[in-house]
């Protein structure tokens, strides 16, 4: 065992971290895709 090993800086659960990235980044995409869309329906 490393040094590195042995002082971890983060405890939390990897699977919950890489599920609010994922979250996250869906929610930003949504948004890039939503705001086009409500402007194109108030456009038109």
């Amino acid at each position: 065992m490393n040094k590195f090993e042995k002082n971890v800086q983060s405890k939390n659960n990897d699977v919950i971290d890489s599920g609010l990235g994922f979250i996250v980044g869906f929610i930003a995409f949504a948004v890039i895709y939503i705001i086009p869309q409500v402007f194109a329906i108030v456009a038109g």
